[in-house]
């Protein structure tokens, strides 16, 4: 909890937790650029899996106007990481979770079924939910501008515009250039976009310039990470009904 994962360093204890790991469930799609060296430091036989395969990625359009952000930019992949954004992706996850699991223990493979099976309803019931709250937000109030392009697939599965980023890139890595910074405060003014949503392990330094430039709010959201066990989004369904009753609190109006 609390860590970005585009910049996550691994401890010796994350390091000892893989040596003995069966199994490495990762996002995939390049989020996790320390996951190659980190595996190989741990010494171990375990299996990584992308849970996020079999989803169709998003594919990059963005570009930098200057060549260091191009290059970050392509470090991390030209495809949109963020697929757990819509539930029905993590759907996909438990399939690839459950199937892992039954190869490397048989013997248990109908609880890993049963469970997966439970959570795959759990995951619908919120795709209902969320539908519902967004049909309170007027379809032209449906805009998202953020710390850096983390909803896209949120925003298809359910009506959004991504209509900005103040980091125009899928890694909280890069360092937007001020024309880029200047573009997008052209288009909030334009648009009235009345809110920047944040993400709880970015710095939050560039989108308040933006804010104080622009007269927008920033509203705190949960992105890459979860919050603490005591926190509002210590589960993934709790993570997606905050952030969710977030763009309603601040778009619905």
């Amino acid at each position: 909890a609390g860590a970005d994962p585009h910049g996550f360093e691994p401890a010796p204890t994350d390091i000892a937790s893989v040596n003995r790991a069966n199994a490495v469930f990762i996002n995939g799609l390049q989020l996790e650029s320390f996951l190659t060296a980190m595996v190989e430091n741990a010494g171990g036989d375990a299996k990584i899996v992308a849970v996020s395969d079999g989803i169709t990625p998003i594919e990059g359009t963005e570009e930098h106007a200057d060549e260091a952000n191009h290059d970050e930019q392509e470090a991390h992949g030209s495809s949109d990481p963020h697929t757990w954004t819509d539930p029905n992706n993590v759907i996909v996850w438990v399939d690839n979770i459950e199937r892992t699991l039954s190869e490397l223990d048989p013997a248990d493979a109908g609880t890993f079924a049963a469970n997966a099976a439970a959570y795959k309803a759990d995951l619908q019931a919120l795709d209902k939910w969320i539908r519902e709250e967004v049909a309170t937000i007027p379809e032209a109030n449906r805009k998202l501008v953020t710390d850096h392009a983390v909803f896209g697939y949120f925003a298809n599965r359910y009506g959004f515009q991504q209509t900005g980023a103040v980091i125009p890139g899928y890694s909280t890595l890069s360092e937007p250039s001020a024309q880029e910074i200047a573009g997008l405060e052209d288009t909030l003014r334009s648009l009235a976009v009345n809110a920047i949503f944040v993400g709880n392990t970015v710095n939050n330094a560039l989108s308040q310039r933006v804010a104080d430039d622009t007269g927008v709010r920033i509203v705190p959201v949960y992105t890459g990470s979860l919050s603490e066990a005591d926190g509002p989004a210590a589960t993934y369904l709790d993570y997606m009904r905050y952030n969710v009753n977030a763009f309603v609190s601040a778009l619905a109006n």
